[in-house]
């Protein structure tokens, strides 16, 4: 089937299923989704974006890839995370890096059989301190008829108790000792060995069941991913892969606010005026533009730069701007969104509200943007020290991702910068940078015959935003916090005559 009969089946289909035999409102309270709306859903097989073309599947095409994503976000953002997860943390890590004998029957049960998979990395005593886990794994039997005994404990896994196939990553045990490197491992739920001891109450995202997971399973030889070289660069690929891939599922979500908050600006009358005609509301529909056209030029960028042959182990520094900035624009609109429809939002049945929920864990999961900010700032100051270059404009106009758009800053950003930056401050460095990337994303998708009035807004907004953020930057001290904060600490007593107390 051809790609655009394709994706405009699905999106019909998403339409039919969720604004007319359903109530995306309702179906929002319950947790999980409905085995006939998912049975649906998966009618379309639309996780055949990410299976290879020899399997069964469509090839692995990026483009189509996130335009699925995308058609799932812009009616459900839950259902989109939870295509988001099948494709980029299962389906393309067997893919790329499963042996031949176990594809052909992996893939042909997401083909036929509405299969779901995740990935377990997330330990309860180490969430973003990944590479610590104590899932271990040892192998045992002879050689070709070995396998691997795999125990630990795994949580906040998107489709606890309900993904037919499982990638999870596990230390080597040896003597008691566990090794650096990572094992990633295909489970198949059928051979049984997890135990779901706790179902989280998630705050948002009800579609995906999420929970505290208990391991202990063996796995046979063939079904360990083979690495190019280490487990922890394959892991670096996985996720990266994953983060780049963000804008998919952040572009038809913050289309959609996009045009809820106009249509409902347009339809609101407010002191005898349309709600369209005041400023403040203009300046609030010209960012959720300005957002949705940042993440067009993310998802371009992606597309042309991301093909599933290419090992994107490497590529921290845009996969870490992609996901950290895409998702703080999907939390921005959804609170602009919010205040925008004013009292009737708040409410979960309401797509603001429930926009506002479920994009909030965004900045949190694949890595927190806090610490993804900081990493960005870590490598280019690494660059820059391999260059003996000081001074960040000097270095950004020569560096491939920001050649162009460092021009908008030359002034701003013609500064020293210290190699010895505060942890607060490389997280602040982290976001200057995340938007100078961005507008080089939005100047290249300028060059491509993308709407001229929508990328001179979008630039607009990223002059500004980077102009505040550098102001900070350079006049910001290292925030201190005060321990003994009860001392003294009663505005009560600092208004009370002391003789009452007597």
């Amino acid at each position: 089937m051809e790609f655009s009969k394709f994706i405009n089946r699905y999106k019909k289909r998403l339409y039919t299923l969720f604004n007319e035999q359903e109530d995306i409102n309702e179906l929002s309270l319950t947790r999980g989704l409905p085995n006939d709306v998912f049975e649906k859903v998966m009618e379309c097989n639309p996780l055949s974006v990410f299976i290879p073309e020899e399997y069964g599947g469509r090839g692995i095409k990026t483009h189509e890839a996130l335009s699925m994503l995308e058609a799932s976000s812009y009616e459900s953002l839950p259902l989109s995370l939870m295509m988001g997860i099948n494709g980029a943390l299962f389906l393309q890590p067997v893919a790329n890096y499963g042996s031949e004998e176990v594809k052909q029957p992996i893939f042909d049960r997401f083909v036929n059989d509405k299969c779901m998979g995740g990935l377990m990395i997330t330990e309860p005593d180490f969430g973003s301190d990944a590479l610590r886990m104590e899932t271990s794994f040892e192998k045992v039997g002879e050689e070709g008829e070995s396998t691997y005994e795999v125990s630990g404990t795994k949580h906040w896994a998107g489709l606890t108790g309900s993904a037919d196939y499982w990638l999870i990553t596990a230390r080597r045990k040896s003597k008691g000792r566990l090794g650096r490197d990572i094992g990633f491992f295909i489970h198949d739920s059928r051979r049984g060995g997890i135990e779901v001891e706790e179902y989280y109450k998630n705050l948002g995202l009800y579609m995906l069941p999420y929970g505290r997971n208990k391991i202990n399973i063996s796995v046979p030889e063939n079904y360990r991913l083979q690495p190019e070289s280490t487990g922890i660069k394959m892991m670096l690929d996985v996720l990266h892969r994953s983060r780049l891939q963000f804008p998919g599922m952040g572009i038809g979500f913050l289309k959609r606010m996009m045009v809820e908050g106009i249509t409902h600006c347009k339809e609101r009358s407010v002191g005898g005026q349309s709600l369209f005609q005041y400023d403040q509301v203009k300046k609030r529909l010209n960012r959720l533009q300005s957002s949705f056209t940042i993440c067009s030029a993310m998802c371009a960028f992606t597309s042309q730069n991301v093909p599933m042959s290419k090992n994107v182990a490497g590529m921290d520094i845009t996969a870490n701007t992609i996901k950290t900035y895409t998702t703080d624009l999907m939390q921005q609109a959804a609170q602009s969104l919010l205040q925008l429809t004013g009292a009737k939002g708040y409410r979960l049945d309401h797509i603001a509200g429930r926009a506002l929920i479920d994009s909030r864990p965004f900045q949190i999961f694949e890595g927190s943007n806090d610490i993804l900010y900081q990493q960005i700032s870590e490598s280019v100051l690494k660059k820059m020290r391999k260059l003996k270059l000081e001074n960040l404009y000097r270095f950004l106009s020569d560096f491939s991702h920001t050649s162009r758009a460092s021009d908008y800053f030359s002034d701003i950003l013609d500064f020293k910068i210290d190699q010895q930056l505060a942890q607060d401050r490389l997280v602040e460095l982290g976001r200057i940078l995340s938007r100078v990337i961005s507008l080089e994303f939005t100047l290249r998708l300028g060059d491509k015959g993308f709407n001229q009035k929508l990328i001179q807004n979008a630039i607009g907004t990223l002059e500004v935003e980077v102009e505040q953020m550098v102001t900070s930057f350079i006049s910001n001290k290292t925030p201190d916090v005060v321990e003994d904060y009860e001392e003294s600490s009663s505005w009560l007593d600092s208004i009370t005559p002391q003789i009452l107390h007597s």
